[in-house]
């Protein structure tokens, strides 16, 4: 074990201490968590309209849904300002946070990564007939500025709200929005800007500062656009098409889920914190399917994907990582009385899913004893929660909960589901029990031995010496 743990120490965590610390990488995680507020604001509105327009309806309460109509038209237009456009506000916040981590003008960043985002979506829409149109009608279409292909009509100057605002475009934002943001940045380093006399206003000189490197941006995203369309598509159906879609579906496979969930332990053991190391992938791919459930359950719609975001939160890590787990097992099993200590202080932070108390207050960073049931009880919980979801035994999370929200709350309001506290609870009493058998192991280690000295050599200094000296605490 210490051999592996050593393996591990030497070439895994630097690894991600250095991927915790890439610039692009903390953007698009502080990108993520900048558009939070909207992300709960519409689910908000979600819930809303699941307690007075669904649940009425499905039990034929109609009156309910009747009285309610003024609340659920204001839920959706929350939902339109909020859900429905997380890739626009996205773009700002990726633009803004990258030039933030560059020391570059933030605001101009926003908008140019905005500006990418735009042009890569199709400006028109067109709409399939059962049947073609006649000449009258086919005249009054074209004269409106329409095209009239066979049974197909098709219109400049519109874009597909529904479909290429939300988080259909996180990927395009990224890769567009990164390719522009580079030569942005470069410029901006290299100081080819319009510099403004010392009396101009601050605001006013930032902003002309931006227009160069600006303006190379956008050219140089509107240049890729336009050769992608010379081949009858847009850059945001090419990128979706070869790299969106793939990821997406291979997300939801057993074995990226229990990869992910076994990465995330392995990077908090080692005193890294794994949720925020790997935040950009997690939020990348699972938050993407997990905003697509949800616009998809608002729209009453099935839900494309089964596993998301929240659905690591909510049976892998509860209580942050599992250690609320430990905690429980502490107080019940433990006959230490400094873990006991710890144990009480960190319980109810655990409630909440903060878990830094016991992680480096106990610890359980570097501590053998606690790796393997650390590392087995997620995977574990895992596993169980991820056959529950494909079984159909429980709904797939369609609403965005705080990440501080208690157990058995977040998974109730998370999926909508009364079976998900259950599934919750069946893995915190498998979490307990996995853990039960180490924190018995854990009281028979002498919490005062120095980190490198065995148990035998120190009883054998004791009884030479009849007292301890220089012990660690």
């Amino acid at each position: 074990m210490n051999a592996f743990i050593g393996w591990l120490n030497r070439h895994v965590v630097p690894i991600a201490a250095k991927i915790g610390s890439i610039r692009w990488l903390v953007a698009l995680r502080d990108a993520f968590i900048a558009i939070m507020p909207a992300m709960m604001a519409g689910a908000v509105s979600t819930v809303l309209n699941v307690l007075i327009r669904d649940i009425p309806t499905q039990f034929k309460w109609m009156g309910i849904v009747d009285s309610m109509q003024w609340l659920i038209g204001i839920n959706a237009m929350v939902w339109t300002g909020t859900l429905a456009i997380l890739g626009l506000l996205f773009a700002f916040t990726f633009g803004y946070q990258l030039a933030v981590q560059y020391q570059v003008e933030p605001v101009t960043g926003g908008i140019v990564v905005l500006g990418a985002f735009i042009m890569s979506l199709p400006q028109n829409f067109t709409v399939a007939l059962s049947s073609a149109l006649g000449k009258g009608a086919t005249k009054l279409i074209t004269d409106a500025g329409g095209v009239v292909d066979g049974k197909n009509i098709s219109m400049w100057g519109y874009f597909n709200f529904g479909k290429f605002f939300g988080s259909y475009g996180f990927f395009t934002v990224m890769i567009m929005g990164g390719i522009a943001m580079t030569l942005y940045i470069w410029l901006m380093k290299k100081n080819v800007t319009i510099k403004m006399p010392e009396a101009v206003p601050p605001a006013i000189a930032k902003a002309f500062t931006g227009i160069i490197p600006a303006t190379a941006a956008l050219y140089l995203a509107g240049v890729i656009n336009y050769l992608i369309s010379l081949n009858k598509t847009t850059v945001i159906e090419f990128i979706a098409t070869l790299i969106q879609e793939p990821l997406l579906n291979m997300s939801q496979g057993f074995w990226a889920v229990l990869l992910m969930t076994l990465l995330v332990q392995i990077f908090w053991f080692f005193g890294l914190h794994g949720t925020n190391v790997l935040g950009p992938v997690l939020d990348s791919i699972w938050l993407t399917a997990q905003i697509a459930n949800m616009n998809a359950f608002m729209k009453g719609e099935a839900l494309p994907f089964v596993w998301t975001r929240n659905a690591f939160d909510l049976y892998a890590w509860i209580g942050g990582a599992g250690s609320t787990l430990l905690l429980i097992a502490i107080l019940l099993f433990s006959k230490r009385d400094d873990q006991r200590t710890v144990a009480k202080l960190s319980i109810a932070p655990g409630c909440f899913n903060v878990n830094e108390p016991v992680m480096f207050g106990l610890p359980i960073v570097l501590d053998l004893i606690y790796f393997i049931p650390f590392i087995l009880a997620p995977v574990v919980m895992v596993s169980i929660a991820y056959g529950a979801h494909i079984l159909g035994w429980v709904s797939p999370v369609k609403n965005q909960i705080v990440w501080s929200m208690p157990p058995f709350v977040n998974s109730l309001i998370a999926t909508m589901d009364w079976r998900a506290p259950i599934l919750q609870a069946v893995n915190m009493v498998i979490g307990f029990l996995i853990y039960v058998p180490f924190v018995k192991a854990a009281n028979k280690l002498d919490p005062e031995l120095t980190v490198d000295e065995p148990v035998m050599k120190k009883e054998k200094r004791v009884k030479e010496t009849g007292k301890l000296e220089g012990d660690a605490v």
